[in-house]
């Protein structure tokens, strides 16, 4: 009986010597193939978004690594695993704590880390051979594609040339190493907690001002990974960016704006990007705008930059009210002056200064709103040719005035006027002229054009033909007598006025907006 029990305990001895000797060799051999395939380097910088000592790993997991059956449940997996090593931010925990554990393959914890690490070693999806190798093959550039939804454009300024637009903006690219297995091919859907860890394409907006993410009430980010590896990153984003603006024909005028994007570290041999739907791959909403009006939306590509162009008409309405009009009704009141009596000084003074000062408000105004620029603008164009206008109808009533002057003092030199009649004591009281004790005459007396003693006159050649009878003989007035004829009747001065201001205005208004409509 003795020896019985005895060769039962060295039997029992002898097979737990042979199991621990067997757990030995393999614990020692798959450290042994981690060193080997560690090499010498003890730490790894998981592309700039993942540094793990890899001695840390093997420090914090000290249990027995367990198998994940396909029937472990979410509360049997962390039970099993160290705590500090589910807390980690990685995306190894995003994936233990998502519902779906099951889906899971069989292999222990330890391996799952490891090959989870192992696979965001590059910075880029670059291809790579698996946890089996170090060596990683160098592909293609990375082809990112583009989707934008146009939310809508908040402002334009025209004084500091930019505009401000609320974008989603969509990236799809592939990334093998985020793949995982799934029966149902349903994808994950993670916060931004997560893009900090991966890697994600570094778009950026050329000719950007400002611009930022919205986070109300979180962070507008959303990023989606599918089974295959393919992502979704989605962001919703304000830029305020240049848009070159041509001011010549303002404001009739149409601009040209654009949204440019583009990797920032990253040239065409590493990354691509391209609209994932061509034209198509730029959507908008309805945009209203309350002095624009947007002709186009077209996504267009050079090279590795991605463009949103968009042109804007601007709506004439706005400046016909607030500067077209008003500068008209200026103009039209300053020849109500034409019709005046040129003798009434107050009246008509009055009335120029007020649409000159009128017209220098206006200008003042617009000028205010637009930038500095170096070129004249269509509006200064009509602004200033009104303001001609104005002036010229002030500096007709100062030649009125001035010729009416000169009237009386030749008829006071010739004795038609009365030496006791004082002209400033009859305007002093009511500012006008009275005809009672002035006496104008319409038209001067010419003298007589041809001399009386035909003795002097030239003899007249027979190639010259004789005037017929009844044919009156003219002589052309020199400019002299014309002058003279004017400040002789100053009155029609105002009576030319009359039309020449009105035609000529209106002819400048024709040509205006056939060149800028």
């Amino acid at each position: 009986m003795k020896v019985d029990v005895l060769t039962c305990l060295a039997l029992a001895v002898a097979v737990a010597s042979l199991v621990a000797m067997v757990t030995c060799g393999r614990s020692s051999g798959r450290k042994k193939h981690k060193e080997v395939f560690l090499g010498e380097n003890s730490k790894f910088k998981f592309g700039g978004f993942l540094s793990l000592s890899i001695n840390t790993v093997r420090t914090r997991y000290r249990k027995p690594a367990s198998v994940f059956s396909p029937t472990a449940s979410k509360e049997d997996i962390i039970d099993q695993s160290d705590q500090k090593l589910a807390d980690q931010n990685s995306f190894v925990n995003f994936i233990v704590n998502q519902p779906d554990l099951d889906l899971l393959p069989t292999f222990t914890y330890s391996e799952f880390v490891d090959d989870c690490f192992l696979r965001l070693e590059k910075q880029t999806p670059k291809t790579w051979q698996g946890p089996g190798s170090l060596q990683v093959l160098e592909a293609a550039a990375i082809p990112v594609g583009i989707d934008v939804q146009v939310e809508s454009i908040d402002s334009i300024s025209e004084v500091n040339m930019d505009f401000t637009m609320t974008l989603y903006l969509r990236h799809y690219w592939k990334d093998e190493r985020l793949a995982f297995p799934s029966r149902n091919n349903q994808s994950r859907t993670f916060d931004s907690r997560l893009v900090k860890k991966i890697w994600v394409p570094d778009v950026f907006f050329v000719h950007s001002k400002r611009s930022f993410i919205h986070d109300t009430t979180m962070e507008n980010i959303m990023l989606r990974v599918y089974p295959d590896g393919n992502i979704l990153y989605s962001v919703r984003v304000t830029v305020t960016a240049l848009c070159s603006m041509d001011f010549s024909s303002f404001p009739l005028d149409t601009q040209n704006c654009s949204l440019e994007l583009e990797s920032y570290a990253y040239n065409e041999n590493d990354l691509m990007l391209y609209w994932k739907n061509g034209n198509d791959s730029l959507r908008t909403d309805e945009i209203v705008l309350s002095q624009f009006f947007i002709e186009n939306f077209q996504a267009s590509s050079w090279y590795n930059r991605l463009f949103i162009n968009f042109i804007l008409r601007r709506h004439i309405f706005f400046f016909m009210l607030q500067t077209y009009f008003p500068t008209m009704l200026m103009v039209v009141l300053s020849w109500v002056s034409f019709w005046i009596d040129r003798r009434a000084v107050p009246a008509r003074v009055s009335l120029g200064m007020t649409t000159v000062l009128t017209m220098s408000t206006i200008i003042t105004g617009v000028s205010s709103s637009m930038p500095q620029v170096s070129y004249v603008k269509a509006v200064d164009i009509y602004l200033w040719t009104s303001f001609l206008f104005v002036f010229l109808s002030v500096i007709e009533y100062a030649a009125v005035n001035y010729c009416t002057t000169l009237e009386e003092m030749r008829k006071m030199k010739r004795g038609k006027i009365p030496s006791t009649f004082n002209a400033s004591q009859a305007m002093a009281f009511d500012g006008c002229f009275h005809d009672d004790d002035i006496e104008l005459t319409p038209f001067p007396r010419l003298a007589p054009t041809l001399t009386s003693d035909p003795l002097t006159m030239p003899t007249q050649t027979p190639d010259i033909p004789r005037p017929m009878e009844g044919t009156r003989l003219r002589r052309q007035r020199s400019v002299r007598e014309n002058v003279d004829l004017l400040v002789s009747n100053s009155y029609m001065i105002d009576s030319y006025s009359r039309l020449a201001f009105p035609l000529s205005y209106l002819l400048f208004n024709t040509i205006y907006w056939s060149l800028y409509s």
